[in-house]
């Protein structure tokens, strides 16, 4: 018999069902962390009659649309590991339909949230991100995709632009509506 009397397989049932409440409870929360942060981001930049911001998922092919569910890298249900959940923001990049993805992970800390780019700086935000100063974080974000194109720019300019490595993902729908 295990601890409490259970036999092992009651013990590893219940321990199981308790990992798996958590890791439910920590992808609500990344959820809605990654909602508030599409929702601010938009606003942050400021883009007037549309959406600016969309959640696509993390890799692979995308449309900019909204995923829902599928814009992150664990199902909303069954079996899932408990850890760090990555999501794709796809950020408008051209008034038409050009939109450019940045991959963003979190994992929690306490009560907070480890969030950043792949790659990139950690930040760490709290729920829900009004009442916690978002501020600089969508800078961050803004400046990160702002700063590739300028960099682009830069070597093209300079001549040294022969590398094919993009780092972002663009995504272009031709049919696609400004709002």
């Amino acid at each position: 018999m295990g601890s409490l009397g259970l036999s092992r397989f009651d013990e590893l049932i219940s321990t199981v069902t308790h990992y798996q409440n958590l890791a439910a409870e920590n992808y609500t929360r990344v959820r809605a962390l990654a909602e508030e942060l599409r929702a601010g981001l938009c606003a942050h930049i400021g883009m007037e009659g549309g959406v600016c911001v969309r959640l696509v998922p993390p890799a692979g092919p995308f449309e900019p649309k909204d995923y829902g569910d599928q814009a992150f890298s664990l199902p909303p249900k069954g079996f899932r590991p408990l850890g760090a959940i990555q999501f794709g923001l796809a950020i408008r990049v051209l008034s038409e339909t050009d939109w450019m993805r940045v991959t963003m992970q979190c994992h929690k800390i306490g009560e907070d949230f480890i969030t950043q780019i792949v790659g990139g700086e950690e930040y760490h935000l709290a729920i829900p991100l009004k009442d916690n100063d978002p501020e600089p974080f969508y800078d961050h974000i803004y400046e990160h995709v702002l700063g590739w194109f300028e960099t682009q720019i830069e070597r093209y300019e300079a001549g040294d632009y022969s590398s094919r490595e993009i780092g972002f993902d663009i995504s272009r729908r031709d049919d696609e509506a400004l709002v």
